[in-house]
């Protein structure tokens, strides 16, 4: 019996609805630069609209703090019995919202578990019990000393109208590290391992890689290929371009590089293509990080090209200095990325001379990925770099609001929130995890932009959030 129980039910919708869900953005996003924790420009000009949605009430259950005529409801919690019998694994992290039918809401949800994790972190109880449960060949890992690995993904059924869990069930099995991911635009979701080690006396297979997981609300699980063509070394998340099937990766090392993946056959990965990194033009291994010294303005925009990666599995992990020696440039930790409206948005976490991260806009070449591209190539540009005056500090998980606004999830210290940039450049803060220190990861909004849903990764919470989304159209 295949591990495998592929989706069908929403292939005619799925195209329609990325495009749909993920095309708000870019007209006024030229204004963001006016953000400015301009380091480069010695200069603190951050503003913040508290007014966007109003100042934050504290919630008397002490998990997250809301402005007012918001709600949230918990709608998942590890260690919960999943409608298949496994349970809910810790650690969640990123997430998407897809389609599905009768008007719900579909989620699939990473789970970063690595390879020290214990079985009561698992799917599959405190000794193991459930994994008898598994059809045959459902793990990529079962482990070299009898420890299966056990990150992985679980899909939630989720009914916006009632607001209410219509069913839960693991979807993939085996891997390790499942910290990001993305949408595809035939209805799939890319989960993506960060951590890159070989097989050995702890691991019975390599890791490193992205695995494509179908959405469906019926239980089943993915066949656990790794994308080996789409290159191994420490994934985070990946964007789409729809009109391309271009798929481009973020590398969440303080060194990494940007990566485009294209496909031999769009919507089909499985079936190899190339592996390239993003360049800049007349400047060969520019180091965009800002990290001792300023190379970038807020607002510069560069033109790009892109150079082939070879020996993609990399048992070296040493792809990002083969690509940096190539040509490539240097990004410091690329963590979240989104498409939106022909833009591609680039979170970097730890960039800039404080530490504190970078946001970048891609537009791809009208040619992009042709040989006309050196005649018209894409452009970079870098949007923000977060300065020390606190309005948003290391920027990871993000998406795009349906009334254009990135909304963008915290990991640095202290007080962690959920913060929305305005296509004009104004930054607020919408919400304040009140329950610990923990990242917010997952960030996503239902189909219908009637929910967001998140997670909070150290509680293992994932909370679902209604109210006046109306006033996000406002322009203050």
């Amino acid at each position: 019996m295949s591990a495998v129980r592929r989706s069908v039910e929403m292939n005619q919708l799925s195209r329609r609805h990325f495009i749909r869900s993920s095309a708000a953005v870019a007209l006024g996003f030229s204004g963001l630069q006016s953000f400015a924790g301009c380091v480069a420009a010695g200069t603190a000009t951050t503003t913040s609209i508290p007014e966007r949605f109003g100042p934050f009430l504290p919630d008397p259950n002490n998990i997250i703090d809301l402005p007012e005529g918001f709600s949230y409801k918990a709608i998942s919690r590890a260690g919960e019995s999943m409608s298949d019998g496994f349970y809910v694994p810790t650690k969640h992290d990123g997430m998407c919202a897809f389609p599905g039918p009768d008007g719900l809401t579909i989620l699939v949800r990473n789970h970063e578990l690595v390879g020290t994790a214990s079985a009561r972190d698992s799917a599959f109880g405190e000794n193991y019990e459930l994994l008898s449960r598994l059809p045959d060949g459902a793990l990529y890992d079962a482990g070299a000393d009898g420890r299966p690995c056990l990150g992985g993904t679980t899909t939630l059924v989720y009914d916006t109208s009632n607001q209410e869990l219509v069913s839960h069930h693991l979807s993939l099995a085996g891997t390790l590290v499942n910290c990001a991911g993305g949408p595809t635009p035939w209805n799939t979701w890319i989960s993506c391992e960060e951590t890159a080690p070989l097989a050995g006396d702890r691991f019975a297979r390599d890791h490193g890689y992205c695995f494509e997981v179908p959405v469906s609300r019926s239980p089943g699980l993915a066949d656990p290929i790794p994308l080996k063509e789409m290159g191994r070394f420490e994934h985070e998340a990946v964007a789409i371009d729809p009109k391309t099937g271009i798929v481009y990766e973020t590398e969440d090392t303080i060194d990494g590089l940007i990566y485009r993946f294209i496909p031999n056959e769009p919507g089909q990965l499985a079936r190899g293509g190339r592996l390239q990194a993003l360049c800049i033009a007349d400047r060969p291994s520019f180091d965009t990080r800002n990290l001792n010294e300023n190379s970038v303005a807020v607002g510069e925009i560069f033109g790009t090209y892109w150079i082939d990666v070879t020996e993609v599995e990399s048992p070296e992990n040493d792809l990002r200095y083969r690509g940096s020696d190539g040509g490539a440039a240097k990004f410091a930790r690329g963590e979240g990325i989104w498409y939106g409206d022909g833009t591609i948005f680039i979170a970097c976490t730890e960039a800039g001379q404080h530490h504190k991260g970078q946001i970048w806009k891609y537009t791809p070449s009208p040619s992009e990925g042709t040989s006309d591209e050196r005649t018209y190539p894409g452009q970079l540009e870098l949007f923000i770099e977060a300065d020390e005056a606190g309005l948003i500090e290391n920027c990871d998980n993000l998406t795009i609001a349906p009334w254009g606004d990135l909304i963008v999830c915290e990991d640095g210290t202290g007080s962690q929130y959920l913060v929305g940039i305005t296509p004009e450049g104004e930054i607020y803060k919408f919400a304040r995890n009140a329950i610990s220190q923990s990242e917010f990861a997952g960030v996503t909004f239902s189909p219908d932009g009637s929910t967001l849903f998140v997670n909070i990764q150290h509680d293992n919470l994932t909370l679902a959030i209604i109210g006046p989304w109306r006033r996000g159209w406002t322009r203050v």
